[in-house]
């Protein structure tokens, strides 16, 4: 297994037969960052299977479905909320017929594309996270579920956050998987950690990575700075760069 991170919260995950690819979107989508992660060029019967947690600019753009012309065997697994009419893929230039090789999900469900396992859980912000299982590993890609504690937000509304997260990952206690794609978002000052901390505390995962961090990679080794256990930092990968590949996971 291999795992490319593109950028901000979008890795892909090169398996025997098949590539997962996660929360892909141009680089140049959002005001103020400049993101360069690039999609490889594969054969073009491969297998690819697009996931898309929710309609947020910085992990959706309806320009994955453009790559149905390029790859005959190609399927998305789309968060309902970020689901298009077929009126509004036509006026932008997209097939509606594309809509054959999509299944929208929802949260608390599990559903089987082809061979593929997928099981979603609730957003605290947006849409879904997903747990997939396909060629015998299991991938997690957290989307937007995560303990979004704002400073001046108030007891009242953190305290509702912090209880919606704990229940998704309590959700995921049984659970063990090869990779995982976690939050670590640096514009939440003194909790930042927190969300990252408890999933690792609370979740089996060979290998977690950290993600959507507005590219301030930096807080990785802040994080890893602070603690002192090897049961946790061996477990971390760094992400340093846009395009950043790891072989044989």
């Amino acid at each position: 297994m291999n795992v490319i991170f593109v950028h901000h919260s979008c890795f892909i995950v090169e398996l025997d037969t098949r590539v997962l690819i996660f929360d892909y979107f141009n680089g140049d989508r959002i005001n103020g960052y400049t993101f360069r992660g690039k999609l490889p060029v594969y054969e073009e019967d491969t297998p690819i299977y697009f996931f898309a947690s929710h309609k947020h600019q910085d992990h959706f753009d309806m320009d994955i479905y453009r790559l149905a012309d390029r790859y005959e065997n190609i399927h998305y697994i789309i968060s309902k909320d970020a689901k298009l009419s077929p009126n509004f893929m036509r006026k932008h230039g997209i097939d509606p017929v594309i809509s054959k090789k999509i299944t929208y999900v929802t949260f608390g469900e599990s559903y089987t594309v082809d061979d593929m396992v997928i099981r979603t859980f609730k957003s605290t912000d947006a849409g879904v996270a997903f747990a997939v299982e396909a060629d015998g590993k299991h991938i997690y890609h957290a989307g937007d579920l995560h303990n979004w504690k704002w400073e001046g937000a108030g007891d009242l509304i953190n305290g509702k956050m912090e209880r919606g997260f704990k229940h998704q990952i309590g959700l995921m206690e049984d659970m063990h998987f090869d990779v995982a794609f976690v939050v670590l978002d640096p514009r939440l000052a003194q909790h930042k950690f927190k969300g990252f901390d408890y999933f690792l505390k609370h979740v089996s995962a060979k290998y977690v990575f950290p993600m959507h961090c507005w590219q301030e990679y930096g807080i990785i080794d802040e994080y890893l700075e602070r603690i002192a256990n090897p049961k946790f930092t061996g477990r971390i990968m760094r992400v340093e760069h846009e395009n950043q590949y790891y072989d044989d996971l």
